[in-house]
């Protein structure tokens, strides 16, 4: 485990920590009930949405919810504001790769290939993760 306590120590101190730690116990038929019914309200800036839950009876009931960008931001204690920029500084991605270890030029491509192991395995995580890819798995989207 020694080569992974520098990867440890960094995603314990990012600001996705809790996104990634948290164990609340989610039900896959509320996920697929709540990607069903979802919608945005473009106006509000607000989801709605839908779950199941059972009532007083032990019946199934569809209870409404509705949240905003600042409520995902609060509950998983991201530490950053609606007015906060969502695009990431170019320095600020040279610095996290150099932070992770990476040798290699950064303005060239970023292959996962060229992490210590703890992070490449990191990246290939996160790469997999995202849903909305297209292309090779080998290296991280511009």
């Amino acid at each position: 485990m020694e080569p992974f306590r520098d990867m440890a120590k960094f995603l314990r101190e990012s600001r996705i920590n809790k996104a990634l730690t948290d164990r609340t116990k989610v039900y896959e038929s509320h996920i697929r009930m709540f990607w069903k019914l979802v919608r945005y309200d473009e106006n509000e800036k607000i989801i709605y949405s839908a779950v199941q839950k059972k009532d007083e009876n032990d019946k199934d009931i569809d209870i409404e919810v509705k949240f905003n960008v600042g409520d995902v931001r609060r509950v998983l204690d991201l530490g950053d504001k609606d007015e906060d920029p969502t695009i990431v500084l170019e320095r600020l991605c040279k610095g996290l790769w150099f932070r992770m270890g990476f040798p290699g030029h950064v303005n060239g491509k970023y292959l996962k290939s060229m992490f210590s192991r703890p992070y490449k395995f990191l990246v290939h995580c996160v790469i997999h993760a995202l849903p909305h890819r297209k292309g090779a798995y080998d290296e991280p989207s511009e």
